[in-house]
């Protein structure tokens, strides 16, 4: 008689365990399973543009992929490319000293903050970051094995940071500091005398500063303020910039890091490792997203700051619900309480329900970490209609639960 096959044993890395994802993706799935039923569901639960990719940019893919730009660049970027971008940081934040030797090109922005994690954080390395935030800065640190500081963020404060606070996480095991703005999830925005006070403890301290400014655009009062205003602090800057918001080219898979030559080469290693390169007609298109025609883009910008007055309205019409007005990025980001905390249920259970009983996709505000309980996070990259009709049923949701 044949002696029976030993079960496989699956020997995932200890690292996995614990390693969070990313709501928006894990909800998005969920409504879809719900569509493919037949229900009707508002999706503003991702940060995805709904809007087409410019005509322009599209047309220079296609001129990129006639001539050749179908192969290998350089782990780093194309060198004309990586100049270009370049080019943008300096003209978009009105400085100078960035060049091409301080760009590395990637496919998105998500593998800079994971390749960043990878070049800089040792196990046990201390780590801050806001809270809530963008969990994949809490992902890097969690597989890399750092220790997470959180810094909250409260709505009182508009969603910066209280300065004493920092200074109280910061030490001498203090490796890398995650910051955003615009910031998703709360649609807050730093001001110049926050970054001052980070880059001066980042002196004191010789920390690095990873600053993730996807939604620099996103600003609809005053201008965008970013860590590349701070004089003579590249050595200890990683600054985050890409397409996908701003030009609505969430699947181009194409973001750019702006740091110290040190830190390129550290990066581009891994890029070789990790991706090869980013592919290379993308990298063409991203060049004239950057530097041609804006009108495309400009005009996205004025629909979402459209949009934000009608959704920040319309949940301060909901009784119990309050929301204020984010400053940038495109999310909504209602305080919920009297439905969450005051009737002993979760943000999560509150998400759940508005998906599976009134047909509306949002997130809980705990996917941006603890201190999002009692919160809610809307996407308003929607059309007006579909934010409206959302508006609708949120409001029956919660009349019912008063």
């Amino acid at each position: 008689m044949e002696a029976a096959k030993p079960m496989f044993k699956h020997r995932i890395a200890q690292r996995m365990a614990g390693c969070g994802t990313e709501g928006a993706f894990v909800v998005l799935a969920e409504a879809r399973a719900l569509e493919a039923q037949g229900r009707d569901i508002v999706h503003l639960q991702i940060g995805e543009p709904d809007f087409d990719t410019p005509p322009n940019i599209i047309e220079r893919a296609h001129w990129a992929l006639d001539h050749g730009y179908t192969h290998y660049s350089p782990s780093a970027g194309i060198m004309e490319m990586r100049d270009r971008y370049a080019q943008f940081v300096c003209q978009r934040y009105g400085i100078s000293g960035i060049s091409g030797r301080n760009i590395v090109i990637m496919p998105g922005a998500k593998p800079i903050c994971f390749l960043t994690g990878l070049a800089l954080i040792d196990p046990g390395d201390e780590v801050i970051l806001f809270d809530p935030t963008y969990p994949a800065y809490d992902a890097a640190i969690h597989l890399m094995n750092g220790v997470p500081r959180r810094l909250p963020l409260t709505e009182e404060s508009g969603f910066r940071f209280d300065h004493e606070q920092l200074a109280s996480l910061v030490s001498a095991k203090t490796k890398l500091f995650f910051l955003n703005s615009p910031q998703n999830p709360t649609g807050g925005v730093l001001t110049l005398d926050d970054l001052e006070y980070i880059a001066e403890l980042a002196r004191q301290y010789n920390f690095y500063v990873f600053s993730d400014e996807i939604y620099n655009r996103f600003v609809y009062e005053g201008k965008h303020v970013s860590i590349l205003h701070i004089a003579e602090f590249l050595d200890h800057t990683i600054m985050l910039d890409g397409h996908s918001k701003t030009y609505a080219m969430t699947g181009w898979r194409l973001g750019f890091s702006v740091s110290s030559e040190k830190l390129v080469e550290q990066l581009t290693v891994l890029m070789t490792n990790a991706n090869s390169c980013t592919a290379s007609f993308t990298q063409i298109a991203g060049e004239e997203a950057l530097l041609g025609d804006q009108s495309g883009a400009e005009e996205m910008i004025a629909r979402f700051k459209m949009r934000r007055s009608i959704i920040v309205e319309g949940l301060n019409s909901i009784p119990g619900v309050s929301c204020t007005m984010p400053a940038g990025a495109f999310y909504a980001f209602p305080n919920v309480m009297e439905y969450t905390v005051k009737q002993g249920r979760s943000s999560r259970e509150l998400q759940h329900l508005l998906l599976h009983e009134y047909g509306v996709a949002c997130l809980a505000g705990t996917c941006f970490g603890p201190a999002g309980e009692g919160y809610l996070r809307f996407s308003y990259a929607n059309s007006k209609e579909n934010i409206e009709k959302g508006l609708d049923r949120l409001r029956e949701a919660f009349s019912r639960l008063a």
